[in-house]
This record gives structure tokens, C-alpha cells and sequence, in this order.
């Protein structure tokens, strides 16, 4: 009786730990954050050249809304974000949101096209830094990350924290509303949309856990308030700055911060050992390097 009761307990177990690794079908998030990887850079393309139309930066919606090229980049942005929480459904937080750097070649080879010349050797070296340092991310946290179950401490801390973040925005917005930065911008909205990628897998994991309540309900209210003001700190980058640069720094801020938050909040890397934690932040300053390079070239740079 004693041993059978051991081997109860032990298949228990076995069934809590199971619950909080990946599925068998963990990889499918993989291939989806590479397409939406697409829709993300192609989308951000077509915002910034209805900013820019007819010889101007404008970032008034009720402008950008008469122009189809924005629209239409606005549309391919909102297929981003629904093939953003098909990944979210399958994989951990901290394997998918890191992809979108891929975002960056796709832009780097639309520049090129339109522009007809091949970007400079230090825009290059930049691209080449940010893709390798996430792809390194994606890879450690690959083989260390875990899915976890969703209850109201994870979502209320990351409520409070966006909070936070919504109010120095509102102090950043205030110090720099007559000559806006485009790297400010472009950083603000990368922290905020690294927020609604949390809040999504949050509330998501909470449907699939048949625990839907009121606190959910906040959850989706806070993701739509930084959605919109992430959005509109996007326009202000655009008018400011390249594409790349945008691309850049949304494909690097956001993952950060949404990885940030999966390991200190969600705790999805809770399993990974000290060494993966060297990998992460050995990846993530390669990342970050790439994208200061970026921001430091021009595009007609040469080499």
C-alpha cells in the first residue's frame, strides 16, 4: 500500500512539473513570430512612408487616415499582433517575442530595394549584431524556458508595473512634446508593446486555464492603453527617423522588456540554469549593441 501510495504521489507530481514545460507542440510559436516577423517590418515600412508623404512628417491620425499607404501599414500591423498571440499561445513568452529582430533583415532588404544601394558597412555591422544577439537569446532560452501557470500575482505585479511605466511615459512625452527624439520614441514604444506582450500571454494563459475574472478584464484594459499610446509614440519615431532605426529599436526594446518581465514576473526561466542567464545577458548587450549602430549610421552611409 505504501509503495502504491509513493508512485501516486510521484505521478502528481510528474503531472504539476509537466504542466509547466513545453508542450509537444511548443515549437509551432516559433514559425508563426517569424512571419509575423514580416507583417511587423513591412507594416512599420508602410506607416513611415505615410508619415513622410508629400514632403512632409505628419503625425495626425486624422491625416494618416486619408492615406492608403498608411492604412494599409496599419492593417499589417494588426495581422502582427494576432499572429504575435497564436505564437503567444503556443510558446513561452521568451522564445517568441525575441524573433521579431528578424523584422530587421526584412527591412534592411526593403530599404535596399527602394533605394537601390546596399546599406554601409557600419548599418550592416549593426543589423548583423542585433539579429545574431537575439537569435542567441531565442537559442538559450529555447532550451531553458518554461510555460507557467497564470494566477493573480503575476498579473496584478505587472499591472502595477505598467502603471508605472504609463506615467514616466506621460513625464517623457511632457519634457519632449516641441522637438520629440526618434530613439526616445522608438524606446518608450518598445517598453510599452514589451508590456502587451506580457499582458497578452498573461490573459491568454488565464483563458486556457479557465480563469477568466475581473482581473483579467484589467489586463486587457491596460494592454489596449498601451497599445494605443505605444502606437502614437511610433508615429512620433517615424517622424524623426528611419525605418531601420524604428524596426531596430522596437525589435530589441520590446523583447527586453517582454523577457525581462517572463523572468522576474511570469518566472519562465525559473529552471534555467546560471549559465543560460550568462547567455541571455551576453545576447541581449549584442542586441542592444546592434541597434546603437543603427542609430548611429545614416542610410546612405558607405563603406
Amino acid at each position: 500500500m505504501l509503495s502504491l501510495e509513493a508512485a501516486r504521489v510521484a505521478g502528481a507530481s510528474l503531472s504539476v512539473g509537466a504542466a509547466r514545460v513545453f508542450s509537444a507542440t511548443h515549437w509551432l510559436g516559433i514559425p508563426i513570430a517569424l512571419v509575423r516577423a514580416v507583417f511587423l517590418a513591412l507594416g512599420t515600412i508602410c506607416q513611415g512612408r505615410g508619415v513622410g508623404a508629400h514632403g512632409g512628417r505628419q503625425t495626425s491620425l486624422r491625416v494618416l487616415v486619408r492615406r492608403p499607404v498608411w492604412l494599409a501599414g496599419t492593417a499589417m500591423l494588426g495581422a502582427a499582433i494576432l499572429l504575435q498571440l497564436a505564437a503567444l499561445r503556443f510558446s513561452p513568452l521568451m522564445v517568441v517575442q525575441p524573433i521579431g529582430a528578424a523584422a530587421l533583415v526584412v527591412t534592411a532588404l526593403a530599404t535596399a530595394r527602394s533605394s537601390r544601394q546596399l546599406p554601409g558597412r557600419r548599418r550592416a555591422a549593426g543589423i548583423l549584431l542585433s539579429v545574431l544577439g537575439i537569435a542567441a537569446f531565442v537559442a538559450v532560452a529555447a532550451g531553458s524556458a518554461q510555460d507557467v501557470q497564470i494566477d493573480d500575482r503575476h498579473l496584478r505585479t505587472t499591472l502595477i508595473l505598467l502603471a508605472f511605466a504609463l506615467a514616466a511615459t506621460l513625464l517623457v512625452s511632457a519634457r519632449n512634446r516641441t522637438r520629440p527624439s526618434a530613439i526616445l520614441s522608438t524606446g518608450v514604444a518598445g517598453v510599452l508593446y514589451g508590456f502587451v506582450a506580457t499582458l497578452a500571454k498573461a490573459v491568454l494563459g488565464r483563458i486556457d486555464q479557465g480563469n477568466f475574472a475581473w482581473l483579467s478584464v484589467a489586463g486587457l484594459a491596460g494592454l489596449a492603453a498601451a497599445v494605443v499610446i505605444g502606437a502614437r509614440f511610433v508615429q512620433k519615431a517615424h517622424a524623426g527617423g528611419s525605418d531601420e532605426l524604428v524596426v531596430a529599436g522596437l525589435t530589441v526594446v520590446d523583447p527586453m522588456t517582454a523577457v525581462t518581465l517572463g523572468i522576474v514576473v511570469l518566472g519562465e526561466a525559473d529552471a534555467a540554469p546560471p549559465e543560460a542567464f550568462a547567455g541571455f545577458l551576453l545576447a541581449g548587450a549584442a542586441a542592444i549593441a546592434g541597434v546603437w549602430l543603427v542609430a548611429r549610421s545614416h542610410p546612405a552611409d558607405h563603406p
